[in-house]
């Protein structure tokens, strides 16, 4: 009899340790998809646009059929500027935990004629906050319009090229490359494209967005 109740035991301990690994084994295989967070402004927030037409809506469409492991947060706010998106950033991160973000904002320090290096410093310490909780960086850059002369223009986008040397973070050096001298491609105001620019919008962003998500 106590033979037969030592088997048993070790038969439900095997069977239990079996049932453990499998578990185990199948938590490993699932992982929680990584999430994107777009920090930008009007050009990444779908203004004067209906809403899923903007470029970010069309690449989260993009990552679900292309079964990328990757979930979108559109945490964009028209009229944002650098200095407001290094502000709502550190809440940003905590609430979503991103493993990427990607940062659209710039453009309305140009057209406010702000300095460069101030837009430089908060994009910096954007990339910084997101290095400390643990996400990669991804930077899209804009060019101004020669408002404000030739040195500013140059000066603001050359900035991005430098700065993603610097945080070695990947960069879309201007998103509206194709469009910028389509006037007709651009809502009345002359700023935000229509919505049938932002598929061209993000054939110039996909190539980088695509290889970040990817990125280990």
């Amino acid at each position: 009899m106590l033979n037969v109740l030592n088997n048993l035991s070790r038969k439900l301990s095997a069977q239990a340790l079996a049932a453990l690994l499998l578990a185990s084994a199948a938590a490993s295989a699932y992982s929680a998809p990584k999430t994107v967070l777009v920090l930008g402004d009007s050009l990444s927030a779908e203004y004067g646009l209906a809403r899923g037409a903007g470029w970010v809506a069309l690449a989260e469409q993009k990552i679900k059929d292309q079964k990328l492991d990757a979930t979108v947060v559109n945490a964009s706010v028209s009229g944002e500027t650098t200095s407001g998106g290094r502000s709502r950033l550190p809440a940003l991160l905590q609430k979503y935990k991103p493993a990427l973000v990607v940062i659209e904002l710039g453009a309305n320090d140009g057209l406010r004629g702000l300095p460069v290096a101030a837009a430089e410093t908060n994009l910096r310490e954007m990339a910084n906050a997101a290095a400390k909780a643990d996400a990669r960086v991804m930077l899209i850059g804009m060019r101004m319009p020669p408002n404000y002369g030739r040195d500013y223009a140059d000066k603001f986008y050359a900035m991005y090229g430098t700065l993603s040397k610097e945080i070695k973070a990947p960069l879309v050096p201007f998103m509206l490359d194709g469009i910028a001298d389509q006037p007709q491609m651009f809502q009345p105001d002359r700023l935000h494209p229509l919505a049938t620019a932002h598929p061209t919008i993000l054939a110039n962003i996909w190539p980088v967005l695509q290889k970040s998500i990817k990125a280990k």
